[in-house]
């Protein structure tokens, strides 16, 4: 039973930082004014609460390992090469696209870890599944970034 004990503080670690993401998305959220960053934040905040809640589910033990679903994500690795901006009142808008990359990368070390850490089996699966759906968050906030920093221009 001493592995069921470890499960949980693990679950409740991963727990309390999906909350952590969740506060750190609705502060900036609160902090902007341009529309379309606020509903990127605000969709950011809301998958942090989709992962709680799976998590607070797998820990209640109402589904196994297969509830999140595996896919092929793409690293852009912006993040990996530049700076956390300092986000103030209405900053640029890829700051803060670049401010959630950091964010979600950070995420993505967290579950990866944690991952690694563990023997081969079940939650080393959730995990790892979970770390996935972090970096798919990554990819899309270095997308939005990549287009907001350098936007298509009319000559190509």
């Amino acid at each position: 039973m001493a592995g069921d004990k470890t499960l949980e503080l693990l679950l409740d670690v991963a727990i309390s930082k999906e909350e952590e993401a969740y506060n750190f998305y609705m502060d900036l959220y609160n902090k902007m004014t341009d529309a379309q960053i606020k509903d990127t934040l605000k969709f950011l905040a809301n998958e942090e609460v989709k992962h709680k809640e799976f998590l607070v589910a797998y820990k209640s033990g109402k589904f196994g390992s297969a509830a999140l679903g595996m896919s092929t994500v793409v690293d852009y690795k912006i993040a990996e090469h530049l700076d956390i901006p300092d986000i103030k009142k209405d900053v640029d808008t890829k700051d803060v696209y670049l401010v959630a990359a950091h964010k979600e990368l950070n995420s993505y070390n967290f579950y990866k870890s944690l991952s690694d850490a563990q023997p081969a089996g079940e939650v080393k699966d959730v995990l790892m599944k979970m770390a996935n759906e972090e970096m798919k968050h990554k990819e899309k906030v270095e997308y939005l970034y990549s287009n907001t920093a350098f936007p298509q221009t009319a000559g190509g």
